[in-house]
């Protein structure tokens, strides 16, 4: 299967597509599944594959598909030129920069090998996710009936290329591995007058520095030493000439936890914030604060946890299976499961065999290399199935 694989891999790192724009990517699943012999099923811009062999557990392997507006800077000879157009219109590079090429070939390997091992008996659901980036695929997908399509699944199991294990590996552990996330636009309304004239005016910008200033104590002296939280602004956007105070500003504010408790109180303190600050300003309009964005903690279940290790042991060897620690990254995976009632288990796929050459996830230079990554992710995922589907009748 190798070489198909890497073909698969090198044809779908050239042709990256951004969140709900994955048209091609979902096409090329749905023939692999359906040559297969899988019943496949579009559902909110993903695919469903489906595979039964009479009564027996319910497995769901889950891989998402879009990529990023990333100018590729890797040198690969299949590196990708794509473009797409935003939703606003804008004009921008594409690429594979968090290995969501490397998910999908993963998971089309497990489904070939799972449809030609005869043994196991059960129901297999594969779903191809689209906009993980944004947070959206998986509800998409929730909302477009999903649960409708396929039976509970007893077990739902993921995984994700990183760099904080060697490429041949995998990393897990039970419990929070991924945190939950929020992001806000946040819209500060002042009075714009001439930048020598401010007594006339009310400066937003001088607000929303202080906003900015403010926010990191929601951390620093709100959020007990134990706790993780992150308040991040990453983006400031204001004015257009230097003697000139503008009408308004716009902040772009981050969050992440590992508890939904810590979130929420980040989210508040943010409201609290802005809020006193407008007030101390005389802002004359009260702020506007949108949430653009939230991700849920992605939390292994314990046993279900305990039952994978087992089978990746069994597959890889001991020395290449290792504890994950806890990620500030986010992910939308586990809607899924909780919505249709199930354990799951999300672990990190090594994907570099040079340290040197390891890159973080959504850098221009992020080149997993093929291999070992795709054969681990491809055995990962259907040694983990086989867990559960070639389990004895009373496992």
């Amino acid at each position: 299967m190798r070489p198909d694989l890497e073909d698969l891999y090198r044809d779908l790192h050239a042709h990256p597509e951004l969140s709900f724009q994955e048209e091609r990517t979902a096409a090329l699943a749905e023939e692999h599944l359906a040559a297969l012999g899988y019943e496949t099923h579009r559902v909110g811009g993903g695919v469903v594959g489906l595979l039964r062999r009479g009564d027996g557990p319910t497995v769901l392997l889950r891989a998402d598909m879009d990529a990023l507006p990333v100018r590729e800077d890797t040198g690969l000879p299949y590196a990708s030129t794509a473009t797409a157009t935003t939703a606003d219109g804008e004009t921008v590079p594409v690429m594979h920069a968090c290995g969501h090429d490397v998910h999908v070939t993963a998971l089309l390997g497990a489904a070939r090998l799972l449809a030609e091992v005869p043994t196991w008996h059960g129901t297999l659901e594969l779903v191809l996710q689209p906009a993980e980036e944004l947070g959206a695929g998986a509800r998409a997908m929730l909302d477009d009936g999903l649960a409708g399509h396929l039976p509970a699944p007893d077990v739902a199991l993921a995984q994700h290329v990183l760099g904080v294990t060697p490429a041949g590996t995998v990393v897990l552990r039970p419990g929070p591995v991924l945190s939950t996330a929020a992001a806000l636009r946040v819209t500060v309304h002042g009075v714009g007058t001439h930048g020598s004239m401010p007594h006339l005016g009310v400066d937003p910008v001088v607000t929303a520095a202080a906003i900015v200033l403010r926010l990191q104590g929601l951390v620093s002296r709100e959020t007990a030493p134990g706790e993780f939280a992150v308040v991040t602004v990453g983006a400031i956007h204001t004015g257009t000439t230097a003697n000139t105070v503008p009408e308004s500003v716009e902040l772009l504010v981050s969050v992440r936890a590992y508890s939904g408790r810590v979130r929420e109180r980040l989210l508040a303190g943010i409201r609290r914030v802005v809020t006193a600050e407008r007030e101390a300003a005389g802002c004359p309009v009260p702020p506007d604060l949108e949430l653009t964005t939230s991700f849920p903690l992605t939390t292994n279940d314990a046993a279900a946890t305990d039952r994978a290790a087992a089978a990746l042991i069994d597959a890889l060897g001991a020395d290449k299976v290792g504890t994950l620690e806890p990620q500030t990254a986010s992910e939308d995976f586990s809607l899924i499961p909780t919505a249709l009632g199930a354990p799951y288990v999300y672990w990190g796929l090594g994907g570099f065999t040079d340290p040197e050459a390891v890159r973080p996830n959504h850098s221009p230079q992020f080149a997993p290399a093929i291999e070992p990554t795709l054969v681990t992710g491809t055995t990962a995922l259907a040694a983990t199935a086989l867990a559960w589907l070639a389990a004895p009748a009373d496992g």
